[in-house]
């Protein structure tokens, strides 16, 4: 997930777009834009670089052996088909 010092950069970064004469309430903006950045990060149901590793892992290895399989099931059906 994306981490807290981006979020919080990210909402210093809009603070900072805010016009001059509001620029007051910098802090509550800043706040806010913070709240708001992981309430909407939250929803979209995220998950982080090592789950998404670790799952590309499985993925690979799941590959790998459906290869396998299939080079074998070819294997078997040749041996069948030269039987009949």
């Amino acid at each position: 997930m994306i981490g807290i010092s981006a979020i919080d950069d990210v909402a210093q970064r809009l603070a900072a777009l805010v016009p001059p004469d509001a620029r007051a309430a910098r802090e509550d903006l800043v706040a806010n834009f913070r709240d708001v950045l992981r309430s909407g990060l939250r929803r979209l149901d995220l998950v982080t670089r090592e789950e998404f590793d670790a799952q590309r892992g499985v993925l690979l290895r799941t590959r790998e052996t459906v290869e396998a399989l299939e080079a074998r099931v070819a294997e078997l059906e040749e041996q069948l088909g030269g039987r009949t």
